[in-house]
């Protein structure tokens, strides 16, 4: 039987709020849901989102979950919230109430991240919620069109979803269409003195690299039926809205963790709460093991922030970076000695990975760089529209960064685009110093 009782809850998130207006937080209003372990793995599996599309995807990590937690070798979390105004965070029963008072307190923090940090003022927090309403119901009505069906309709999205990175990962800058950017030309020709842009090829496409492939796909491939082409712009339209959160993971864990000790500091908790926050802070904290935790590291930063320049630098500064700049920014040489940061990879000759660099005076600036490479979306590949030639053929290139492609899964993506492409696709990398194409 549960130990806690909705009056309660309501009692201490207003004691939480009460402490997060005077850390001068500025959040977005928090509806929690009450919902029990199996519940909390389906929003696990559909990103948390109540009115997501369907697709087989999410039933897989559905079954998946559910497995793993079913015999012990993973656990769910604590806390999950949504980046909407009025934000929505889940609240499991089978939880004890010092979980549920930690919870309540580490989603003011991500809900003031949400509605301050600069990503994420492009997402639309006011109606994100109606706008995954609408599409789902448009990809449900699809699905039930008998002239159109579940299999054509998965048959985009698996196309989509292997390329829904392929997005501009710059939050907060708008693409414009090539009306737009064709306009802007001209009149850089009309202008021109200099003889820069004397021979500028105005008829070409794109006028210059485009870095949004579904965007692109969705504006030039004129055989896209009206519901493929609808169905391009929801995964579009989905993935700018998860890429904030994946640029800035840590610093918004770190934040959160760094705001739920506070407040549960200030608090008041009863004695007997008190060891299991301890013992829940320190879950959530802990370092991993050949990995590296966001919540553990983004914590760590903040708290160095804050003893070197004081919480009002740790304010300005959950506002104005991403997980990339923070870290180049306040991850020094101090601290990555004292987390005992390293660098491994993989050696194809000796068959097994190996550290290649330590935190030391020396090479922690190499650590720390590696690490950037690999934190959100670093580590998947970037693909740009080069051309699109006067034949039909789209001409993609691989920005290769050092690393190269998985040739099993790189041909797996290329026939997706293929897909979602009714003509001629040639694709550029380089493999082992040399250039591939697909």
């Amino acid at each position: 039987m549960a130990d806690w009782s909705m009056e309660e809850l309501q009692s201490w998130d207003k004691k939480i709020c009460t402490l997060g207006e005077a850390l001068q937080l500025d959040w977005y209003p928090i509806e929690y849901e009450i919902c029990d372990y199996k519940e909390m793995i389906g929003h696990m599996a559909y990103t948390g989102l109540p009115t997501h599309y369907r697709h087989w995807s999410f039933g897989k990590s559905f079954d998946r979950i559910q497995t793993e937690y079913n015999l012990g070798m993973s656990g769910l979390p604590y806390e999950m919230i949504i980046n909407s105004n009025p934000s929505i965070s889940y609240l499991m029963t089978e939880n004890p109430m010092p979980t549920h008072i930690l919870t309540m307190a580490h989603c003011v923090g991500h809900s003031d991240f949400f509605k301050n940090n600069r990503t994420f003022a492009e997402t639309g927090a006011d109606t994100v919620i109606d706008k995954f309403k609408a599409s789902g119901k448009r990809i449900k009505k699809y699905m039930e069109d008998p002239n159109i069906g579940i299999d054509n309709v998965e048959r985009i999205l698996d196309a989509c979803h292997t390329i829904k990175y392929q997005v501009p990962r710059t939050p907060g800058i708008k693409r414009r269409n090539h009306k737009e950017l064709k306009k802007y030309y001209r009149n850089l020709m009309i202008n021109d003195k200099s003889g820069k842009w004397e021979n500028f090829d105005l008829d070409r496409i794109p006028l210059e690299p485009d870095y949004n492939l579904l965007g692109f796909i969705a504006e030039h491939n004129k055989f896209l039926e009206d519901w493929e082409r609808d169905i391009i712009r929801i995964v579009e339209n989905e993935s700018l809205y998860f890429i904030p959160q994946a640029c800035t993971k840590i610093m918004n864990e770190g934040w959160a963790c760094m705001i739920h000790e506070k407040i549960l500091n200030s608090l008041g908790i009863p004695d007997e709460y008190y060891l299991s926050f301890i013992r829940l802070h320190n879950q959530v904290v802990r370092p991993h093991i050949g990995a590296v935790n966001p919540y553990h590291l983004g914590y760590k930063i903040f708290k160095k922030i804050e003893k070197d320049h004081g919480f009002e630098k740790c304010l300005r500064v959950r506002e104005i970076h991403n997980d990339e700049t923070f870290i180049k920014n306040y991850l020094d040489e101090e601290l990555c000695i004292d987390l005992n940061l390293f660098s491994f990879s993989f050696s194809t000759s000796e068959g097994y990975h190996k550290i290649t660099d330590v935190s030391n005076k020396e090479s922690w600036r190499t650590v720390r760089d590696d690490l950037i490479s690999n934190v959100g979306l670093n580590s998947v590949p970037v693909v740009m529209v080069d051309e699109l030639t006067r034949d039909g053929t789209l001409i993609l290139k691989h920005e290769h960064d050092g690393r190269d492609l998985e040739l099993s899964e790189a041909n797996k993506v290329f026939e997706h685009i293929n897909t979602l492409w009714q003509g001629g696709v040639k694709f550029t990398t380089i493999i082992e110093d040399e250039e591939w194409e697909f």
